[in-house]
């Protein structure tokens, strides 16, 4: 299952989650914090690795 990453717009805190793709499809998730659903998703960077040289 994929990790994502919100932030709370009530009290700014960063959490993580890992969910299914139906869970993250249905409905925001609390802040660990402050209980808020006031959360927005957080874009994060990642990196691909291959064999191919270029």
């Amino acid at each position: 299952m994929p990790l994502y990453e919100y932030r709370c717009t009530k009290c700014e805190a960063h959490f993580a989650r890992t969910e299914s793709m139906a869970e993250h499809g249905s409905r925001r998730p609390a802040c660990p914090k402050c209980s808020s659903r006031s959360v927005e998703p957080v874009l994060s960077p990642f990196f691909a690795k291959t064999i191919r040289k270029s």
